[in-house]
Formats: C-alpha cells, structure tokens, sequence
C-alpha cells in the first residue's frame, strides 16, 4: 500500500444490514495498515490496531490481543504516519476536541487518521456483543456500556468526509485502547485531563469486499441503511 492511504474492508452500511461473517483474517488485514478499528466476525465486540498490534474489547468489559487468525466483516487501516501534531491539549472534553481537529483537517473531503494519547479524566465506551444468525440490525442490539475515570490511554480512528457517509459513518468513528490493555470499545463520550493529538490526512482509498455468501447474498436498503446508521452510530 502506498503512504497516505487508507484500506478499507467491507462497509458500515452492509454491517449495519447483517453482513456480519469474517471474510478477511487479521494477519491479512495488517498487510494494509498498522493502525484503524472495526470488528470481528459476527460484529463481535470493538477492533483497535494500535502499532501493527491488534487487541479486542469484548461485550463482557475485557480485552484481549489477538493472534491474528480471526476475521472480520468490517475494517478500516492505514499506515499512521502523522502530518500534524497539536500543542499540548489539556482539560477539554470531547466535543471541544472535535471542534479542534475539525478545524485543523487538511480538507473535509478528505479521510484523516487520528490519534489521542494521553490521560482521561473520564471515558465511555460501548462494545457490540458478538451476533448470531439471523444476524439482526443493530438498533435491535442491546450494547453493554462501559465507563473509566483517571484512564490513560489511546484512541485511534478515523475522519470520515459526508461524501462517503453510508461506506463508514460520515464525522468521527473513534475506538480507545488503555495502556494497560485491560479496557477498550467504541467511544461515546470522554474527557482529556492531558494528552497530544496526532493526524494524517489519507488521499488514496482502497475499498476491499468480502467474497463470504453472507455478503454476497445480502440485499441491501440504502434508505434504511441510512436510517440504520444514525441510530447505531
């Protein structure tokens, strides 16, 4: 894969509509990136890959590091090479955060890597429990929630432009990882105490698609996707 590039497999929309089975290991997937989230077959719990390491927040509060031999239905990588690195950032919350990295993106059309390291004085996170057939959409999942305080960490995702909205969920799809390694998910809310934001804006995007009859078979409503989306995300 070439620099500045971000490798995407599967979509959120055809997630979000039951095309849950694996069709992509890990090992294959950090060919592309060592750096992005998503999740595992059968939507099972939170992906973070942080360094070319992949762990997985699962729908019972732990994580765990992954072998590399599991599957996934939907990813998002990139080699994280970051063009830009904020001052110090201290006692913010998140949406002020989100106001300031929206400020500094290269371009809203373009998709941006994004970074967060540092110390949380608050973060929520939920993690989707693993689906079994029929898969259901995921506004008809109940999703365990869980909340940290003093946390230091990692977040890692993705700015997604409103042109490509449906493909992942237009704006932010941040996850966290601890230091620790011991919690993680997608992120709902938190508050920084002190950390340093990193980014990379990605001008290349790559668009990989299972071959699993889940997905082949699948047929898909991109109004109710749509929908689907801005319930679940």
């Amino acid at each position: 894969m070439s620099e500045n590039t971000l490798y995407q497999f599967g979509t959120l929309s055809s997630l979000l509509a039951g095309a849950m089975d694996g069709g992509k290991t890990i090992n294959d997937l950090l060919k592309y990136g060592d750096f992005g989230i998503g999740t595992l077959d059968g939507s099972d719990g939170e992906l973070m890959v942080i360094n070319g390491q992949a762990f997985h927040a699962r729908q019972t509060g732990d994580v765990v590091k992954l072998s590399g031999n599991e599957t996934v239905p939907y990813a998002a990588v990139a080699y994280f090479e970051p063009e830009y690195e904020f001052p110090l950032i201290q006692n913010e919350n998140s949406e002020t955060i989100g106001k300031l990295i929206y400020d500094h993106l290269k371009s809203v059309n373009l998709f941006h890597a994004i970074q967060i390291k540092g110390t949380f004085k608050h973060m929520h996170v939920r993690v989707v429990p693993k689906q079994q057939k029929p898969y259901r959409p995921f506004s008809a999942v109940v999703q365990p929630e869980f909340e940290a305080d003093n946390i230091s960490g990692t977040i890692v995702g993705f700015y997604t432009p409103e042109l490509f909205h449906g493909v992942s969920v237009s704006g932010y799809h941040l996850h966290f990882l601890s230091d620790d390694g011991q919690f993680g998910g997608h992120i709902m809310d938190y508050e920084l105490a002190e950390g340093i934001i990193t980014m990379q804006a990605l001008t290349e995007f790559t668009q990989g698609f299972p071959s699993t009859q889940n997905f082949l078979e699948t047929e898909f409503d991109v109004h109710e996707l749509i929908k689907e989306i801005e319930v679940s995300e």
